[in-house]
């Protein structure tokens, strides 16, 4: 019996270690694809941003004005499709939902305008950190300080309630908008917008083709290895398991050793140590701080960050595909009534919603929390 467990603790072990490489393996893999996309034509230090590229392809369908961050964004089409595709064929689709469906499409509405008080996800919060961004520092220990307090109330029974298993056609929904969105990217009739100034962040784009497959990849090696940074951080909270959390640090690192090596052999500047002059970034330290700890509050009582959102929708999870929308509004609200942040630093009225954001959010979190008590 004694030799029967020492067996099973000892494959128990040997998968664990399998499975951190394979996270850490597409760490690395991810890492290098979002630094190349700089080096094929995305925006500086924004290789892959989901708020970003989400509040592009916003402004791609007319949701809000900003002419210079208008373009429907292939990564974004190409995550999804990835997961959805590579759930398909491991038999992980799985259409489900009903999980306070409304909750989650506010949570995710402040998650988005906290990402752009911060002027991205956490996603690109490691890219800038590779690029030598240090505004993003502040980020991160906001982010890092929101995921504990969502953790406060996880441990004390927190919950938007179970899902339920839905017709299969309900999971299809959102990948089948992605494809058309992807023939309206190719096609561009006159209802899509396109931001057309040379320094627009969003004329700053690789070609379709590269950009569709760098999501494709990333999509499908997120969905096997459960990526989010999010996840990483509050397991390491909780549990001191730092699975998830090697996936973030090998993208970092792989980010950063490629940016470093564009840097050399290339005339463009990949890398800049620094708190000046940082592409698409502010260097208002608090509120970098803040806009990252809604953003980390938020998603912790979502149970994922927005790449892991876009990774679930495309498994069949209409709760995420929720969340999506609720990103989008979000991205469209903050653009239409001046709460996205600017290189010039925050807007009084982002500042504004910022702190509605975290009260809003606190409140959620506390009520779900009582009421899960009382059940």
């Amino acid at each position: 019996m004694k030799t029967l467990i020492i067996f099973m603790e000892g494959d128990i072990v040997l998968s664990l270690q399998n499975e951190k490489f394979t996270i850490v393996l597409a760490g690395i893999i991810i890492g290098i694809i979002a630094s190349l996309l700089v080096f094929f034509g995305n925006p500086a230090n924004m290789g892959f941003c989901i708020a970003c590229f989400l509040r592009d392809t916003a402004g791609g369908l007319g949701l809000h004005s900003a002419a210079p961050v208008q373009y429907i964004r292939p990564e974004i089409i190409g995550l999804i499709l990835g997961s959805f595709i590579v759930a398909l064929g491991k038999n992980e689709f799985n259409a489900k939902g009903g999980s306070s469906p409304l909750t989650r499409f506010i949570l995710g509405f402040f998650v988005m305008i906290g990402c752009l008080m911060f002027l991205g996800c956490p996603f690109r919060m490691i890219l800038r950190i590779a690029g030598g961004d240090l505004n993003a520092l502040f980020g991160l220990v906001g982010f890092i300080v929101g995921i504990s307090a969502g953790v406060f109330f996880l441990n004390r029974g927190y919950t938007l309630k179970r899902t339920y298993k839905l017709p299969r056609l309900e999971g299809f929904v959102l990948p089948v908008i992605e494809v058309a969105l992807l023939v309206l990217l190719i096609a561009a009739p006159a209802f899509i917008h396109f931001s057309t100034a040379d320094n627009a962040p969003g004329a700053k784009h690789a070609a379709i083709a590269i950009s569709l497959g760098a999501g494709l990849i990333v999509g499908i090696l997120a969905q096997r290895t459960r990526l989010c940074m999010v996840g990483g951080i509050r397991d390491m909270i909780l549990f001191r398991e730092n699975k998830l959390l090697l996936g973030f640090i090998a993208i970092l690192i792989s980010a950063f050793v490629c940016n470093l090596i564009l840097t050399s052999v290339t005339a463009g500047t990949y890398f800049n140590l620094g708190f000046a002059g940082q592409p698409i970034a502010h260097t208002d330290g608090l509120w970098n701080f803040l806009g990252m700890f809604l953003a980390g509050f938020g998603c912790v009582l979502l149970g994922g960050c927005p790449l892991r959102q876009l990774v679930l929708s495309g498994e069949g999870n209409t709760d995420s595909a929720i969340t999506v929308i609720g990103l989008i509004i979000g991205a469209a609200f903050a653009h239409n009534f001046g709460l996205a942040s600017s290189g010039e630093g925050p807007t009084l009225n982002g500042k504004i919603a910022v702190i509605i954001g975290i009260i809003v959010i606190t409140v959620i979190a506390f009520v779900n929390t009582m009421q899960a008590k009382k059940q």
